[in-house]
């Protein structure tokens, strides 16, 4: 079930070239698709969210229903149950409290003769949130994408997910937001809540930045609009990494790749290991409690597909391999991980120990789930405060710093070719000289 790879006979980049199956599928067909969905919503706005509506969830709204009423977000609260509740509100407030230290502020340093630089910050003033729904719930994702806008200071946060058969957007769904401080949700999924939130309808409102995973057309469809909106990422299937000793527990392992795997028959698992008995024995784990997963088909598919075993002879051979495959999710199973941790410099949210699977992460622990996937740890971060937030600098220069600075300015905008810049400069530096030899 898991591929087994000896790298006395393989090398890394034959490891991630197994990995790198999942992304070299032609994606022409789903942009193209995005693409029309997107040109359709910025033509004939609610319209065309109805009709898609309609077409892809199987479900009739009219252009009163599209937006979910206050009313509704209030009773979906009530009816959820209360120890559901008293979870999701705890697992708020680990969030908030973590994403609260990621906060930055404006500052400005001051020099002599007087000169002032600074940087404001400032929250985006709207964001766009999409959460998966439909027969699935994810109330984490609403979480994990609206509590750092609201930490940021965005006034206005719009959800967007895809309605149900009955036309009720899932109560669990209704609660997270409430509880997260979502301003308004719609009932609209796929490219033309993409489209809707980066176009403006005349129902729904434009964005400024849109987050929050979807299938491959809200990916194609956030790519395509990002520069007219800021987006947080497209992010690719879902990955684990499981660096483990010979000594750790391997029903501990085998749940945790499983994990995973259930996400997507696309989703990678991997555990390195310097043992090839330890390794032996996640797989006899992986084949015993399969049976009793709702999603053993999902996994069975992913771990046949993208599941691997890697055995090295020491483990610390295994921090090269993971800084190279930069995964989504690293596990640190190992009996010293924080001596590990500074030498990790690729890995999107980091585990460490074997008290702490990846699970705490996507639901409970405070660090954000929205990660980079497909080695784009190696530049891109987790969804965070600052992905909510822009900086304006500015410069104050009294005319004693002036006259100090202005013939470096000149001479480099001469070398420059833009006498424009420098002329700028000299018809100030001129007046400044004119007082001088006039006093």
């Amino acid at each position: 079930m898991l591929k087994e790879i000896d790298l006395k006979g393989s090398s890394i980049a034959q490891i991630k070239a197994i990995l790198q199956e999942r992304s070299q599928k032609d994606l022409t067909k789903y942009k193209d698709t995005a693409r029309q969905i997107i040109e359709e919503v910025k033509k004939r706005g609610d319209q065309a969210l109805l009709e898609y509506t309609s077409r892809y969830d199987k479900v009739e709204l009219n252009q009163d229903q599209i937006e979910v009423e206050k009313q509704e977000i209030n009773q979906a609260v009530d009816r959820v149950d209360r120890a559901f509740l008293k979870s999701l509100k705890k697992a708020a407030e680990n969030i908030k409290k973590f994403h609260q230290k990621q906060k930055e502020y404006s500052w400005q340093t001051h020099d002599l003769p007087v000169r002032i630089t600074g940087q404001v910050v400032r929250p985006l003033e709207r964001a766009g949130i999409y959460v998966p729904g439909g027969r699935a719930a994810y109330p984490s994702s609403v979480l994990m994408t609206a509590i750092p806008a609201k930490v940021a200071g965005v006034q206005d946060i719009i959800m967007v997910t895809p309605p149900t058969d009955f036309r009720e957007t899932n109560l669990k769904i209704l609660a997270a937001a409430s509880i997260a401080g979502v301003d308004r949700i719609f009932r609209l999924g796929g490219a033309q809540a993409v489209a809707a939130l980066a176009y403006g309808t005349e129902t729904v409102p434009k964005v400024d930045i849109i987050v929050g995973p979807g299938n491959i057309y809200v990916t194609m469809a956030k790519e395509l609009v990002f520069g007219k909106v800021k987006i947080d990422m497209t992010a690719g299937p879902s990955e684990i990494l499981i660096l483990a000793e010979h000594n750790s527990n391997p029903e501990y392992i085998a749940a945790d790749l499983m994990s995973q795997a259930e996400h997507d028959p696309l989703a990678s698992s991997i555990l390195i290991t310097d043992s090839k008995e330890f390794g032996n024995s996640v797989k006899k784990e992986i084949n015993r409690q399969i049976e009793g997963l709702e999603k053993k088909e999902i996994i069975r598919d992913s771990l046949n597909n993208y599941g691997l075993l890697i055995e090295v002879e020491v483990i610390e051979e295994g921090i090269d391999i993971i800084n190279q495959i930069a995964p989504e999710h690293l596990e640190l199973v190992v009996d010293k991980p924080f001596e590990f941790l500074p030498k990790i410099k690729n890995a999107g949210s980091i585990f460490l120990g074997e008290y702490t699977p990846e699970a705490l992460g996507d639901y409970f622990a405070g660090p954000n789930h929205v990660l980079p996937t497909e080695s784009t740890s190696r530049f891109f971060s987790p969804l965070s405060v600052r992905d909510f937030i822009k900086y304006s600098s500015f410069i104050y220069y009294s005319k004693e710093a002036f006259k100090q600075d202005a013939d470096h300015v000149i001479r480099l905008a001469d070398a420059e070719g833009l006498t424009a810049h420098a002329n700028s400069v000299r018809v100030r530096k001129k007046d400044i000289e004119g007082e001088s030899d006039g006093n």
